[in-house]
């Protein structure tokens, strides 16, 4: 009974140290997203509020896009000298970078250096965040025992979740106690100024941490991989378990997240023009109330698999994200017409919203809570922090963290479309161009579905194998009719555009989405063809 006692005290303690600093990381990370309205007026020409907003996304994007860099070369360091080691160095980055971009002087001031110098500091802390997460996740799970690992890792799970309300409790904080006039003036600065005192409490928090148990064992024995990053992406059997685990669970997982968290803060505030204090206070009581199933579906996970729990998230989304924000809609907006100025909600129709925000921050627990343990149970300990980061941070940071920019640029098509029929007498195109954002994280969703149902197998059936197969050419097919159409349809019409805030996502599509998504899906076809995906092997990788 003391045994059992001290060693949950000593998993506490390990958790609370991981959880704190991670926690104090998605702070400073989301309060930019949070402030995204505010941002896009402070550095940005303001000439065309909507361009304006446009590079705003581009560049919260550009902070998302940068996590596997940072994710491949701190899980290259976190392989090779320690868990502990390096993510006392992400933590300072991320904190100093925060901090720091409270101090940028606006666009009046100092020009355009003030949105380079944003975005100077947003790459910074995608850096930081891509060695973060990888490194608290298996450190976290290394002291777990095997049978429990997703209900101590969920609590990881939390984290962005919990750092994304803490951002969106300080600005509320702040702005009760400002004058509209001082917050958009000065007042938003304070809650980028208040990370570096979190950040100092963390790091004297993780000074005090032990190096992981099952590192320290890998590493007396002789087991540590001399060549991580070789070892990962180079050897077949690990590499197809990399590019499993992006296509089948985290690609899935990241627009999943981003959908009920971002994208629905940004479709109230900027859809349905929901006062902003009221959203932030919607936002706020979901994911007050649906933060507990983050430790719920992780717990449960152990007792009864990661891969249905996480499927079943992502199918529910499928279905029922177009009904949820139409519901959205007319709940802000009974006519259904979207409003020209700012709302402010009544108490029956708050109370609906937090609700419908709630179903969808529920989808993002069933998706999210297991899959930390479903990522480090994948890959064995000497590549384990490099290999997991990798396929997590790309679904999150690339697949997930451009859905906003990706979806209001679908979205402002369908607008344009329609605004070009009525001009010549036409049928409108889209009912509801508002929503047609929503068909990437659907699509995203239902692609990261298919491919976890019929390859996450430990030991397949004969007719799955050969389903597997044969969608190999599908997958192949859609991985180069994606890179054609990215460079096409997206990237040569922003660089030929002339319009300055187009060239970061014309090279964020060319040199990042095209080969990163043609890339991954034909590869991912070519093992299906060759049947690596059919091994019993392939999900029992605890330790090689």
């Amino acid at each position: 009974m003391n045994y059992t006692a001290n060693k949950n005290k000593g998993l506490f303690s390990v958790l609370t140290a991981s959880s704190v600093g991670t926690l104090i990381e998605w702070y400073d990370f989301y309060i930019f997203g949070s402030l995204a309205t505010v941002i896009s007026a402070q550095f940005f020409p303001n000439e065309n509020p909507t361009l304006a907003l446009l590079s705003t996304l581009a560049t919260f994007a550009a902070g998302f896009v940068v996590r596997p860099f940072g994710a491949v070369f701190f899980g290259r360091i976190g392989d090779l000298v320690g868990r502990k080691y390096t993510f006392l160095v992400t933590l300072l980055l991320m904190g100093l970078s925060t901090f720091l971009m409270g101090c940028i002087p606006n666009f009046e001031t100092i020009g355009y250096a003030a949105p380079i110098l944003v975005l100077l500091l947003r790459l910074l802390q995608g850096l930081a965040l891509g060695g973060e997460y990888g490194g608290a996740a298996t450190y976290v799970a290394e002291h777990a025992p095997v049978g429990s690992r997703g209900f101590w890792t969920s609590w990881i799970q939390t984290t962005a979740t919990v750092g994304l309300l803490l951002s969106l409790i300080v600005i509320l904080g702040v702005k009760a106690n400002l004058s509209p006039e001082s917050f958009l003036t000065w007042g938003w600065r304070i809650p980028f100024w208040l990370s570096i005192v979190m950040v100092l409490i963390s790091l004297i928090i993780r000074l005090r941490m032990e190096e992981s148990p099952l590192f320290l064992q890998a590493k007396k024995e002789g087991k540590l991989s001399k060549n991580p990053l070789r070892d990962s992406f180079t050897k077949r059997t690990h590499l197809k378990r990399v590019l499993l685990a992006l296509l089948g669970a985290t690609m899935g997982q990241g627009v999943v997240w981003y959908t009920g968290q971002f994208y629905a803060l940004n479709f109230i505030q900027n859809t349905l023009k929901i006062e902003v204090g009221q959203s932030s206070e919607i936002m706020m009581w979901a994911l007050l109330f649906a933060t507990p199933f983050f430790i719920f579906f992780g717990w449960l996970s152990d007792k009864i698999g990661r891969k249905g729990i996480m499927l079943t998230g992502m199918i529910l989304a499928i279905l029922f994200y177009r009904p949820i924000y139409e519901a959205m809609v007319y709940c802000a907006v009974p006519s259904g017409l979207l409003p020209l100025k700012t709302l402010i909600l009544s108490e029956s129709a708050f109370w609906k919203m937090v609700l419908y925000i709630f179903i969808q921050v529920f989808f993002v627990t069933m998706v999210y809570g297991p899959i930390a343990a479903f990522l480090v149970e994948l890959f064995p300990t000497s590549i384990r922090y490099t290999s997991m980061s990798l396929p997590y941070h790309v679904g999150n940071g690339i697949f997930g963290g451009l859905l906003p920019a990706i979806a209001l640029y679908l979205t402002s098509s369908a607008t344009i479309a329609n605004e070009k029929a009525q001009q010549l007498g036409q049928a409108i195109t889209y009912d509801k161009p508002y929503l047609e954002g929503l068909w990437y994280p659907i699509g995203i969703a239902t692609v990261s579905f298919l491919i976890g149902l019929i390859y996450l197998q430990k030991k397949p059936a004969p007719f799955l194998i050969k389903v597997q197969r044969t969608l190999g050419f599908v997958w192949i097919v859609l991985g180069l009719t994606a890179g054609i159409y990215l460079i096409g349809s997206q990237a040569l019409p922003k660089f030929n555009s002339g319009i300055t805030t187009d060239i970061i996502p014309a090279i964020i599509y060319s040199f990042v989405l095209s080969p990163l998504i043609c890339g991954s899906f034909v590869l991912f076809g070519y093992y299906a063809l060759c049947g690596e995906y059919s091994s019993n092997t392939l999900m029992n990788v605890e330790e090689e």
